[in-house]
């Protein structure tokens, strides 16, 4: 970690890297084609797989794409969080792919490779939590009785040792977001402390009126997954103290979670209205709202084209994930900076060093020979300059 302290990490790079060389060489013998370069999102800007219009697959081209949505569905078992969402879209046309969808699992694999270098980091240190954004509400004048306000607890769990911890879990639902079911999609993602345990991005079962009950439908499927850690990490004798924390962006429903005199006034969410409202009484969880923009569950509902908002929410989850592209970047920059000097070359260097010798480029990449075998990267977004050996 930057502050040196040392922790478990788990990559996928070297999956990620075989899987797409494996792409690349059924595009080299099937047409001559390659994988987009330029492909700094999963999808394409504005692309939406369910009014794709382009042929049918047929024959081994339709059971190769499902072959892919097998590799790319282990990938985000293997912690690729950032492709979950398309990943999910794309699962949906398994039975009839089409010639654009196929294209689309190029354009994926493209970004894979673009930045493969993805690292999940399981920081066990615990988050700061502003208390004051979950006040403890009094649910006594509520329709609940004190036994109904318990927490059922395992009757054979094992007695509890070691140390707490914090569970805190980001939701949210993009409203009638299929183009053709008007379907709406849940997103959400859990953090044990600092670590990423779960993410979760799936089509919701029924359309959904309005956003008010998508979102109701959204934090109901969390909490239910809440309530099943918390049984399965008791019944493994880790101590579950205090409530789970969960973060929303939709102010109506949280005002009716969170306030015991609320009353419901759509009956089509009354299933989902009570059983959160029973979970914040009995302090399985309790709840607060979040900007839209620190929302990390966005990513999980809504594909994004590349940018500050998906960047950042991408940074917050896997380490060292756009390193792989910032070196492509400041050798462009480099080249842009050279200037001649006495007949040769010399670079100018971002970080005001000027270490490339007049004329000096490597014989295997093309690139400058930097005298101290160092050159700066400029981290996208951040402006921040930044060595990196190599």
């Amino acid at each position: 970690m930057e502050d040196g302290r040392k922790c478990w990490a788990f990559s996928s790079s070297q999956y990620v890297q075989a899987a797409v060389k494996n792409v690349e060489e059924w595009l080299t013998k099937n047409g001559d084609r390659r994988l987009p370069k330029k492909a700094n999102a999963p999808f394409k800007s504005g692309y939406r797989p369910e009014i794709d219009v382009s042929n049918e697959l047929v024959g081994a081209e339709a059971s190769y794409y499902q072959s892919l949505i097998g590799v790319l569905r282990w990938i985000v078992e293997l912690g690729r969080i950032d492709i979950t969402l398309e990943v999910s879209l794309m699962s949906s046309f398994l039975a009839m792919p089409r010639e654009g969808h196929l294209d689309t699992l190029f354009h994926m694999f493209g970004y894979l490779k673009k930045f493969h270098n993805a690292e999940m980091v399981f920081d066990p240190s615990q988050p700061n939590i502003d208390t004051s954004a979950f006040p403890e509400q009094d649910w006594t004048y509520s329709t609940m009785t004190s036994e109904e306000m318990k927490e059922i607890l395992p009757p054979n769990m094992p007695t509890p040792r070691g140390r707490g911890f914090v569970i805190r879990c980001f939701v949210d639902a993009d409203h009638a977001g299929d183009e053709i079911t008007r379907r709406s999609r849940t997103g959400f993602i859990v953090f044990i402390n600092n670590a990423p345990v779960y993410w979760y991005s799936k089509r919701q079962g029924s359309v959904e009126s309005s956003t008010y009950q998508a979102e109701f439908t959204a934090m109901k499927e969390a909490a239910e997954y809440l309530r099943s850690l918390r049984y399965r990490l008791r019944m493994m004798g880790i101590p579950v103290e205090g409530p789970a924390y969960i973060f929303g962006d939709n102010k109506s429903v949280l005002a009716n979670t969170t306030n015991p005199g609320s009353t419901l006034k759509k009956k089509c969410a009354a299933i989902a209205y009570n059983l959160i409202r029973e979970g914040c009484a009995r302090k399985e969880w309790t709840t607060a709202w979040i900007s839209t923009h620190d929302n990390i569950a966005d990513l999980l509902t809504k594909p994004m084209t590349s940018g500050e908002k998906r960047n950042g929410f991408v940074r917050k989850v896997l380490a060292h994930i756009f390193r792989s592209g910032q070196r492509e970047l400041m050798y462009a920059a480099t080249q842009n900076n050279f200037r001649s000097i006495a007949g040769g070359y010399r670079a100018a260097d971002p970080c005001g060093r000027n270490a490339v010798p007049a004329g000096g480029t490597s014989a295997i990449s093309g690139e400058p020979n930097l005298q101290k075998k160092k050159r700066c990267v400029l981290a996208p977004l951040a402006n921040v300059k930044e060595c990196i050996e190599y």
